[in-house]
């Protein structure tokens, strides 16, 4: 039987190149390892999130969280279902066991979802499944202060400045903001006024929001080629949607401005993030996540 000590010994050089052609293949190697947070764990555990804009959080457990959950309950393989109820919107978290596949577990909560989408509100935006994923958490976040800008153009130029530059970057997946301000515009309904027009708040929100849209409207023929016609339906100052019609259901119409008692727009600040010093004050703060690993 070969001895390979006594051949390593009475043969130095072949040993001593093995052990540096190995050395060198593990610093080749270590050179190409990626680095990230949490290793690639596919877990079998989904989220389905459904939002409805003004609902409120006792609406959305009755009308379409616990109808949700009766769909999933008797899916095979399932652990635990959690449930999250806000504003506007529903969050529900539902764990499999280990040994469920993960594709397997997204196409049965996706049947299940839309086997039940019927029976929930019809105003509802159509339910977004989607499994977790651990190496899609930001790996690195930073505070934007400017002593130049307020707070509402110093969020404008993070979205639209910022957000790019790291875009174009090797290793970058995608740019959040989180902090800052979002302008918005602030209605605030009389309800004196839309009481005695037969008028609710309901209605007024599902009016305003067919206003901010734009559709294909077909193809026109010109001479000898064809033009594409698309519908614009937007606005772009406070004036013009306080001048926007609602229609009645006797058949009338209102201008909004006649049945709000005040109206104008506002800045709001969400999610406010405060960096980790001394002089770290709340701004807008990029969060940046790597690309999923292949």
């Amino acid at each position: 039987m070969l001895n390979v000590s006594s051949w390593s010994i009475r043969n130095p050089i072949p040993a001593v190149m093995v052990f540096v052609l190995l050395s060198v293949a593990g610093l080749i190697a270590f050179g190409s390892m990626k680095v990230q947070n949490f290793p690639d764990l596919d877990l079998p555990t989904i989220t389905v999130s459904a939002s409805l804009p003004g609902a409120s959080p006792s609406q959305l457990e009755t009308d379409v969280a616990r109808k949700l959950e009766n769909a999933i309950a008797p899916l095979q393989g399932l652990k635990h279902i959690t449930t999250k109820v806000q504003d506007g919107a529903v969050t529900l978290t539902a764990e499999f066991r280990m040994e469920k596949p993960v594709q397997e577990a997204v196409d049965e909560v996706r049947s299940a979802v839309q086997g039940v989408r019927a029976d929930l509100p019809s105003d509802l935006r159509d339910p977004i499944v989607q499994k977790i994923n651990l190496a899609g958490t930001p790996v690195l976040a930073f505070t934007v202060r400017s002593q130049r800008m307020d707070d509402e153009a110093l969020s404008w130029w993070v979205d639209n400045e910022v957000t790019r530059k790291l875009l174009s970057l090797r290793g970058v997946g995608a740019v959040n903001r989180v902090g800052g301000v979002t302008r918005e515009l602030s209605i605030a309904l009389d309800p004196d006024r839309m009481h005695g027009l037969g008028l609710t708040a309901a209605e007024v929100s599902r009016q305003l929001r067919q206003v901010q849209q734009e559709s294909s409207g077909g193809r026109a023929d010109l001479g000898v080629g064809e033009q594409p016609v698309r519908t614009l339906a937007t606005v772009k100052t406070a004036q013009e949607v306080a001048a926007l019609e609602l229609s009645l259901s006797n058949g009338r119409s209102v201008r909004l401005d006649q049945v709000a008692s005040g109206w104008g727009v506002s800045s709001l600040r969400r999610n406010a993030f405060r960096a980790p010093s001394p002089k770290g004050s709340p701004g807008p703060a990029p969060q940046v996540s790597a690309p999923p690993t292949p």
